[in-house]
């Protein structure tokens, strides 16, 4: 019986991943900053909440100790200017908690990240676990300083390094996807023109994939974790609204969509609320990506529900 410590229990995937892994066999840990964790899954007889702040490292090894597996999520997303804050909030905050995992001797760290951090990749040259990409966007460039930082620091150490590099989660319950599917219904959803590969995986299988790298014996090193068929963004926002019963998205200029974020980010900025849309984001969003799975599936997931999309239309709805 593994102890499972989850950073960014409050948010949309780790909260996601919590409840999947509550009231089972495993002892669950949420780590709590300021987002309250709901009181159903506090009532969880395998759950204990604890309190830290990733900024102040003096919080972290009470949380960490006796901990066997720590699964990343936590940062600061939906954010104007994120240039000015991921350094600290990626790279800075995971080296405090690194530096606490290492002390304390935790067993496994995973780090949840993305195949955007080796740059620009198709189906026919797929991401193949590099670390020495060379990304556009500063969410996959503070990534990939976490996933260097995660594997030199560990070295000689008792703790075991993992990357895990989810594709792009889909099903109900992700945020962005409903996001998605409310723009569509009132004929706010756009994307630009130029076709852009993304890997998919389903909700379901995202979750048994993060468990099986928590659990399983022998995993270490960097997965891509996608299903066996990707597709591209605008035939996946067609598909989805086909599903949704609403109308496919806008094909817009690229400097419409680029507008339409600057003027997010000033908003928020000006307000002090969420950017929904950041210009960072469609620097990232536009970066075709695409992971070799080969490892995924013979180590951790060797049979996915959803092998499609097509497949996974159910997931949506």
């Amino acid at each position: 019986m593994r102890t499972i410590l989850i950073t960014g229990a409050s948010g949309n995937l780790g909260g996601l991943l919590a409840r999947h892994l509550a009231g089972g066999d495993h002892h669950l840990r949420l780590m709590l900053h300021r987002t309250p964790v709901s009181t159903d899954l506090r009532a969880a007889s395998n759950v204990r909440v604890v309190p830290a702040d990733l900024a102040r490292p003096e919080t972290l090894a009470p949380a960490v100790e006796g901990v066997d597996t720590v699964v990343h999520f936590a940062g600061v997303l939906f954010a104007p200017r994120p240039e000015k804050f991921l350094p600290v909030t990626n790279t800075r905050w995971f080296s405090n908690l690194l530096d606490a995992c290492i002390e304390a001797r935790v067993g496994r760290v995973i780090l949840i990240a993305f195949p955007h951090v080796e740059g620009p990749t198709t189906p026919a040259q797929p991401a193949a676990g590099r670390l020495d990409g060379h990304p556009v966007s500063v969410h996959a460039r503070t990534r990939g300083e976490e996933e260097r930082l995660l594997f030199h620091r560990t070295q000689g150490t008792q703790t075991t390094p993992v990357s895990l590099r989810l594709g792009m989660v889909y099903g109900r319950g992700i945020l962005m996807v409903d996001t998605a599917r409310w723009l569509a219904r009132h004929r706010l959803l756009g994307v630009w023109k130029e076709p852009t590969w993304i890997h998919l995986i389903s909700t379901p299988d995202y979750l048994a994939a993060t468990a099986a790298a928590a659990v399983n014996d022998g995993v270490q090193g960097i997965y891509h974790a996608g299903d066996e068929c990707p597709v591209t963004l605008q035939d996946f926002l067609d598909q989805a609204c086909d599903v949704w019963g609403v109308p496919r998205p806008w094909r817009m200029p690229l400097w419409m969509i680029r507008a339409a974020a600057g003027c997010c980010e000033i908003f928020a900025a000006a307000f002090r609320t969420r950017a929904p849309l950041t210009r960072d984001f469609i620097k990232i969003g536009r970066v075709s990506y695409c992971g070799d799975t080969r490892r995924f599936r013979q180590e951790l997931l060797p049979r996915l529900t959803y092998a499609t999309l097509r497949a996974g239309h159910e997931t949506l709805r």
